[in-house]
């Protein structure tokens, strides 16, 4: 499979950004991103020489929209063309996402916790969700040194909490790009993973983002797949594993895999020992401290033990002398009702 450096969360001149679709596609290409979704603040006019500028950078530029209102931030990706956001009302949002889905678009919260009126008028998430399954992810880690602030540290809670829920939805980060600047806090960056080869590039990614095959980092790329030790079946990042009742003896193991080389020179975190934490609904299956090399690890499920209904990896570490959370990814479903 392969893994695009994606940063899903852009504006430019057309919004209130500071830099053209070719200035933002250059300096994504500079720090090693294969893919920018373009989300101007409810307009997709920015769009325009999109083909161009992909055949000159090489960046696939995925078509977006950031609905901006009162009652909070959408961002949507992979539209086929305009989405009337104007009435749009926290009453209104589930059916307003199923709009985006009509003409092949993925929704998702934006920053749900950062700081509202007056500082960001709508910016905090207000909108009243009653069927969290209709939206696609929510962006947990926003703007630059993500996963030490405190509004994403909200947004990660959340997500864990929907998830013990039940809801099946996905993790992302977005910078919220605005301008050519230099920084020296680390950049999060969403890896898509494609494998639909007759798609087109954009289309694989907008399903990657659709289906939860998707890992966040700071650093390292980490991604994580479980093996049916007897059925020989592989189960990816947003899929459902098929669990029978506790009489079942089908046994499983979970790979986590590890590329401490990815956009290789652009970032670079302290030598030190890493903690591998696959995390669930169960609390913590396993923990582990790691070297800051390429490897796999594999290790056991024991379903007679714990029956979780999702687990992910994370990795942390020290990051500009704070411990933190440097990625990790989305989940996998345990299913009694999946099918195989």
């Amino acid at each position: 499979m392969k893994w695009l450096a994606s940063e899903l969360h852009t504006h430019t001149i057309h919004s209130d950004g500071k830099q053209t679709l070719l200035e933002l596609t250059r300096g994504a290409k500079l720090l090693g991103f294969e893919c920018i979704a373009l989300t101007d603040h409810n307009t997709m006019s920015g769009l325009q020489g999109k083909e161009e500028i992909e055949q000159e950078t090489g960046i696939a530029i995925l078509p977006g929209m950031e609905w901006t209102t009162f009652h909070g931030h959408m961002v949507t990706v992979g539209l086929d063309s305009f989405v009337d956001w104007r009435k749009a009302e926290p009453d209104t949002i589930d059916a307003d996402v199923a709009k985006v889905h009509k003409q092949g678009g993925v929704a998702g919260l934006a920053h749900p916790f950062r700081i509202g009126t007056p500082v960001c008028t709508g910016c905090f998430w207000e909108f009243k969700i009653r069927d969290w399954n209709a939206f696609d992810y929510i962006e947990v880690w926003s703007t630059t040194f993500a996963p030490v602030k405190l509004d994403n540290q909200r947004a990660f809670a959340l997500w864990t909490r929907l998830l013990n829920e039940g809801v099946r939805i996905a993790a992302t980060s977005g910078r919220d790009w605005h301008r050519q600047e230099e920084t020296k806090d680390p950049l999060s960056v969403t890896y898509l993973g494609l494998k639909e080869e007759k798609h087109s590039l954009q289309e694989a990614a907008v399903n990657a983002l659709r289906e939860g095959r998707v890992a966040v980092t700071i650093g390292p790329l980490v991604t994580m797949e479980v093996h049916g030790k007897e059925n020989g079946a592989v189960y990816e990042l947003g899929s459902a594993v098929p669990v029978g009742l506790p009489e079942d003896k089908e046994s499983y193991a979970i790979h986590v895999h590890f590329s401490f080389s990815v956009r290789q020179g652009i970032w670079q975190l302290p030598d030190q020992r890493y903690r591998l934490v696959v995390n669930s609904s169960e609390g913590i299956l396993s923990e582990m401290r790691i070297e800051a090399e390429d490897k796999h690890y594999e290790i056991g499920l024991d379903l007679d033990e714990k029956r979780p209904a999702w687990i992910r990896a994370e990795l942390w570490g020290t990051v500009s002398g704070v411990r933190a959370l440097v990625a990790f990814t989305n989940a996998i479903y345990f299913d009694k009702e999946a099918t195989e």
